[in-house]
């Protein structure tokens, strides 16, 4: 499986049969180049324009709610969640998505905005690689996404939602996050190759965006 940061809150994740899952596509305003092509599944944690733009994409399939569902032969879960801390009155609401895919599981927790109850973390649970916010502003921050993604406790931790030079708006940079998890290591790139069984728990990947 090969997983590729495409900026922001966007990954494009391609199993060994050829299949391909986009999360939350941006728009041309949020400063990185935006995602042209073909992929079997779109998901939309929320309806915002660095999260939703499917203009010149095609696709097979969307989802952007809550339930369980067996997209082109890939298992996909939304779990409820909010864009803030007042149940969604301030930013609405935002699903998670855990996809099985390739046999690892993925949760990419979107755009949220408030800590994970233990009841929230049981409907994620076992994961292998979890795709973080750590930015703050708009989301969890830093050390509150340290302190989730300990919780999930998965192999891999991704951060996303993040200040980089790209970026055209304000949030906070890695260094709160990697202080609060103790770890990271940068991969020369935009793209991840994950093969066999993972080894330890939150393992801070950063992915650079070309």
């Amino acid at each position: 499986m090969q997983i590729t940061w495409l900026g922001h809150s966007s990954f494009l994740i391609e199993d060994s049969k050829g299949r391909k899952v986009l999360t939350d596509p941006f728009d041309e305003t949020v400063g990185y180049n935006t995602f042209k092509g073909e992929v079997d599944v779109v998901t939309i944690s929320h309806h915002h324009f660095d999260h939703n733009y499917v203009e010149n994409i095609k696709y097979k399939e969307s989802i952007d709610k809550v339930g369980f569902f067996y997209l082109c032969d890939i298992p996909i879960a939304g779990i409820p969640s909010y864009h803030d801390k007042m149940l969604g009155a301030k930013r609405g609401e935002n699903t998670i998505f855990v996809i099985d895919i390739d046999g690892y599981k993925i949760c990419h927790l979107g755009d949220l905005g408030h800590s994970l109850s233990s009841e929230d973390i049981k409907q994620i649970g076992n994961t292998d690689i979890l795709f973080i916010p750590i930015g703050g502003n708009y989301t969890i921050d830093g050390k509150e996404a340290a302190e989730i993604a300990k919780s999930i406790n998965s192999h891999i931790v991704i951060p996303m939602h993040y200040k980089t030079p790209t970026l055209s708006f304000e949030l906070e940079g890695l260094d709160d996050f990697l202080t609060y998890m103790k770890n990271g290591e940068r991969v020369n790139g935009n793209k991840l190759s994950i093969d066999g069984s993972l080894e330890g728990f939150n393992k801070v990947t950063i992915l650079n965006y070309k």
